[in-house]
């Protein structure tokens, strides 16, 4: 089956019927073996166990920016190539990325009370990422708004566009600006910080988070699929009764 042929949305929900199951094992085993590995890290030498937040922040952070990633691929295909499912697929995608995004403020704020001794800062990266989430939260009530799909999908893809140009903000602005925020550890030039006893269960995490995302969101594309011809069905008989 061809990328093409998953543009007829009967043949995706075949597929993703097939494979979600699947998808949903893996991505339960590489969560408890990552859980697992994580409870087993040993405490830092600074940070004691609190490190072990690390383990469920820095997923939920790079997931935040990772699903706008996807959602702006998708606005492309909808301005673009006007693929019949990629408004489907932003549309899947915003509730799961606002939900990521909430979970990295929310853990990055208890890490950052026993480390920095607040919960908040208006840091450069902290603040970039509440406006991420604010945008998550603006296409959604976009999307609910608006009772025209098709309007609603040009009008969501153009701000999700325009959105876009918060990544580098978020990515880079620990290096741009003096900010409270700790530089990249990970994925940096020259090479990791990490000890291997912490980079090991963060990457099987990443992996993890990453395989949950893609089974949530091939989950809520079937969901919005199914709406839209429940939607198309109860339009046609409304106008068959008042014909």
């Amino acid at each position: 089956m061809t990328l093409i042929d998953l543009a007829n949305p009967t043949k995706f929900l075949t597929l993703t019927a097939r494979v979600l199951p699947w998808l949903a094992a893996l991505t339960a085993v590489l969560l408890l073996v990552g859980l697992y590995q994580s409870a087993m890290a040993p405490d830092d030498y600074q940070q004691g166990s609190t490190v072990k937040i690390m383990f469920v922040h820095v997923p939920n952070a790079w997931l935040s920016m990772f699903v706008w990633g996807v959602m702006s691929l998708a606005a492309l295909g909808t301005l673009v190539w006007r693929h019949p499912l990629a408004d489907v697929a932003a549309k899947a995608a915003a509730p799961i990325g606002a939900a990521f995004t909430f979970l990295a403020l929310v853990t990055g704020s208890l890490w950052g009370r026993p480390m920095w001794g607040t919960y908040w800062e208006w840091d450069a990266r902290l603040t970039s990422v509440l406006i991420l989430f604010l945008m998550y939260l603006g296409l959604i009530a976009l999307w609910r708004a608006v009772e025209d799909p098709s309007r609603a999908a040009r009008a969501a893809a153009i701000l999700t566009l325009v959105g876009a140009l918060n990544l580098p903000i978020i990515k880079f602005s620990v290096d741009w600006w003096n900010t409270l925020h700790q530089p990249a550890s990970v994925m940096r030039m020259g090479g990791t910080a990490l000890d291997r006893a912490f980079l090991i269960p963060l990457l099987v995490m990443a992996v993890a988070f990453s395989l949950l995302f893609v089974t949530l969101h091939l989950a809520a594309m079937r969901n919005e699929i199914l709406r839209r011809r429940v939607r198309s069905l109860q339009m046609m008989q409304a106008s068959q009764r008042s014909a």
